[in-house]
């Protein structure tokens, strides 16, 4: 076994607008799938309220029991909700971008930390710019993939503090400007609403809705979306993964991740129309069909470890302004020729 030291270099372009356009010329009827959905803002609110619920519930029971649900239950509900505020982020939701941010805040909220409108500004980054090590933050620093290695142990804590090691990316995309009004918004929002988890719930709640955050995103096995979405798993230079397991149905469908990049402007509940529609475009890549499997293989399989990602130095012609919606563009380009 050979010990990496150092991503592997693409010199292509990033795989999914070509696709994009391929997929459209030979299915056009996918256009119909763009959109948005507005009932998501009900899965949001049941969301939310089983968090407080489930807080509630728990303020003077054991801690056994607290960390037990939040491992067996919150983690799957802050997991959904990770993928509500993706939506938002996306602007799925409404028509209008303001009405988007606030339901994304909004499901943010159990999570305790303020991350929903920093996620809008560095996701979108992430699609129109994947590989870019400058601007996606989804890459890991060169000293964390040097730190971690490929150890058991080091694989174990960068899960377990998977958050932190985020937070520490930021400082690389300097491009992306930190902060503004509504980060400032997010902020206070997660204020109020733990300092009220606290006042009227006590600290057992609180640690409920941490503990939660914390294993939705990473030592559990839906810490394993994080590899499966990009990380290299097999001997072939895939950029990005599918996921087509059970945990979609608690997930809103965030597994189809080839799809989703492909086109990010068609909601959680189209995307396996999709492959149903195209499956001669993914049933020929690898995808995973289990994130439990997949977390054990990345803890223990030590050809894998954070350089297992792919990087490029060009960023091609993209703006820096990218809104990353080349479904949108393509259709739109594609009926002003039509006109013509």
């Amino acid at each position: 076994m050979t010990k990496k030291t150092d991503f592997v270099y693409s010199h292509e372009s990033e795989p999914h607008r070509v696709r994009t356009k391929k997929i459209l010329k030979e299915f056009p009827q996918l256009r119909q799938l763009i959109g948005k959905n507005p009932n998501t803002i009900f899965a949001i609110v049941g969301l939310v309220a089983f968090q407080i619920i489930m807080a509630w519930l728990l303020r003077d029971q054991s801690w056994w029991l607290v960390v037990g649900a939040a491992y067996l239950l919150g983690a799957f509900a802050d997991h959904a909700l990770f993928v509500m505020i993706h939506e938002c982020t996306h602007q799925l939701l409404f028509k209008n971008r303001n009405a988007n941010r606030w339901a994304s805040m909004f499901a943010n909220l159990p999570q305790i930390l303020p991350s929903a409108i920093s996620f809008e500004k560095y996701h979108i980054k992430h699609h129109s710019f994947q590989g870019v090590h400058e601007l996606d933050a989804d890459l890991p620093n060169r000293w964390e993939a040097k730190l971690i290695s490929n150890s058991f142990f080091g694989k174990a804590l960068w899960l377990l503090f998977f958050p932190i090691f985020q937070l520490f990316r930021l400082s690389r995309l300097r491009e992306i400007h930190p902060f503004d009004g509504w980060i400032l918004t997010n902020f206070l929002l997660q204020v109020v609403f733990t300092a009220a988890i606290w006042y009227f719930m006590g600290w057992h709640s609180l640690t409920f809705l941490l503990l939660s955050f914390s294993f939705s995103v990473g030592l559990h096995p839906l810490g394993a979306r994080w590899i499966q979405e990009h990380y290299l798993t097999h001997s072939v230079e895939q950029e990005t993964y599918s996921y087509y397991g059970n945990f979609n149905t608690v997930a809103f469908n965030v597994g189809f991740h080839n799809e989703h990049h492909d086109f990010p402007s068609i909601p959680w509940n189209k995307l396996p129309q999709i492959k149903k529609t195209a499956p001669e475009y993914y049933e020929t890549l690898y995808y995973h069909t289990s994130w439990t499997k997949l977390f054990f293989q990345f803890l223990f399989d030590r050809e894998i470890s954070l350089f297992n990602r792919i990087l490029r130095r060009d960023r091609g012609k993209v703006v820096l302004t990218d809104t990353s919606k080349p479904d949108i563009d393509l259709t739109t380009t594609t009926n002003k020729e039509a006109v013509a």
